[in-house]
């Protein structure tokens, strides 16, 4: 075993550090602690130049053994790092980690059963993506970090809330994704130009819609959501512009419409390109001209200063070309499938809410009636993790339920053999031990070749999210690894 001393033990506890995106080594996550869920979300980063490194309860024991994994909240800017893992079950050197390619290679030296994919190993090489299991103790996530997360340049850290915690707009996550998200949604909110949301369906766009209104100085004015696909074709004019008392029937009252109503704040239009291309054409005026309109039925024009943010799970070339191009800015919004590391963040607080909401339903999962958190099993956090999304946080909420009525004792579990309720959710790898041990991107589709990889960056221009989604992969960074193989640069 090499007699190593990392660079991290030589940092202090907190300390203020900067540097690339570009860089993202595989970093080792915890994603669920028995004796410890206050350190969900901790990471430990590694060098490119450094030796194995141990793995373990406490501090190392007497006499020369090596460097340590230590483990750090990150956050933009800041590295703090975090007491030694106190999990009893685990040895003072239970694993030794060391990077190989484009994973971690990991060899059990403790006495803790070690699990990869629910079979028993004592040595592997953990991919980006994949869990890694000491039984009973801890769960712990394989991801891509970079050293150091860029500083904030809109947002500050001066607001953020506790580790792990919603924020005050309701956002959660700790991931990189996230991070950026936060900076850009501060941006955009000075801005003040009409947007346009990119994302999944239940990515969170109406989440980010209202904090853009809420950071910007349109906070005190009104914010006005309509899902877009629900306005009938027939009264699109009526619900935008609204019309003048006794028209277009007798007895019909004056009503200001949604751009009226939104003066001084903003519009949020969900799903605006689901709107018949016809129908966006009647947007086009008011945002061209200062907000000036005509309700139905009215001779003298009004005005609105009002802010559109549009939202759309579509490439936005499916927009009609001129209300695209009014909608200047552009924010996309992060699905689950890039931004992993939040899932067992997100499951809480999911299951937090669900226990002030039904708590009848969630006592059996809770350790008191006072208490606010539910317990939770490895299984469930394994299985949130390896599953594939489509519908994002509508399909997590929808699993916890699943899990939470197939579990009989008290912790949460994933329970059965059955891929998980939804079009493109995977099944977990632990459900069922005869399958083949493949990740869930593998099981779905095959691999693309090399000319469908170079074919779809094109056709994307490049945006790795969009070729990624096209292709079918589980995320990114499966795509990353894909170029790597056949020497394609980004």
């Amino acid at each position: 075993m090499a007699d190593e001393t990392s660079t991290l033990e030589l940092e202090r506890s907190s300390v203020i550090v900067s540097g690339s995106r570009d860089d993202e080594p595989p970093a080792l996550m915890i994603a669920w602690s028995a004796a410890e869920p206050e350190r969900v979300g901790e990471v430990a980063l590694f060098d490119p130049d450094e030796g194995a490194r141990i793995l373990g309860r406490g501090e190392p024991p007497g006499g020369p053994s090596g460097g340590r994994v230590i483990f750090h909240r990150q956050r933009p800017g800041v590295l703090e790092r975090t007491e030694p893992l106190a999990s009893p079950g685990l040895s003072r050197e239970q694993l030794r980690v060391r990077l190989e390619g484009s994973g971690l290679r990991i060899e059990r030296v403790g006495k803790c059963p070690m699990e990869l994919r629910a079979e028993r190993v004592d040595r592997c090489v953990l991919e980006p993506g994949e869990t890694l299991l000491l039984r009973g103790q801890l769960l712990l996530f394989c991801t891509r970090r970079p050293r150091r997360l860029e500083p904030l340049r809109s947002a500050s850290l001066a607001d953020a809330p506790a580790f792990g915690a919603p924020d005050v707009h309701g956002i959660v996550g700790e991931s990189p994704a996230v991070w950026r998200l936060r900076d850009q949604l501060s941006w955009v909110a000075k801005a003040d130009e009409h947007t346009l949301l990119l994302g999944g369906s239940g990515s969170g766009k109406e989440l980010c819609a209202r904090a853009v209104h809420a950071l910007s100085a349109r906070a005190r004015g009104p914010f006005v959501a309509r899902n877009a696909a629900t306005i009938p074709a027939g009264l699109v004019d009526a619900e935008l512009f609204g019309n003048v008392k006794g028209y277009p029937n007798p007895g019909m009252p004056e009503r200001p419409g949604l751009i009226g109503a939104a003066d001084g704040g903003t519009l949020f239009l969900d799903e605006i390109g689901e709107l018949p291309q016809a129908l966006q054409a009647n947007l086009l005026r008011v945002l061209d001209e200062g907000g000036e309109y005509h309700c139905l039925g009215g001779s003298v024009a009004k005005r609105s200063r009002f802010r559109l943010l549009g939202a759309t799970n579509r490439d936005p070339t499916a927009l009609k070309h001129d209300l695209a191009a009014r909608l200047v800015l552009r924010l996309d919004v992060p699905g689950l499938d890039e931004r992993r590391d939040d899932i067992p963040f997100l499951a809480r607080h999911l299951l937090r809410r669900a226990a002030a909401k039904s708590p009848e339903a969630m006592r059996p999962f809770l350790a008191s009636a006072s208490a606010g958190e539910p317990r939770v099993k490895a299984s469930l956090v394994e299985h949130l993790l390896r599953t594939r999304y489509t519908t994002n946080i509508r399909e997590l909420g929808a699993l916890l339920w699943r899990a939470m009525s197939a579990s009989t004792g008290d912790a949460i579990e994933w329970v059965g053999s059955a891929p998980a309720a939804g079009p493109t959710s995977a099944p977990s790898s632990t459900d069922d031990p005869s399958a083949d041990r493949k990740t869930p991107a593998t099981e779905e589709l095959p691999e693309p070749s090399e000319a469908e990889i170079r074919a779809s960056l094109a056709e994307h221009r490049g945006n790795i999210v969009r070729t990624a989604q096209a292709l079918g992969l589980s995320s990114r960074y499966v795509l990353y690894r894909l170029m790597r193989k056949h020497g394609i640069e980004g």
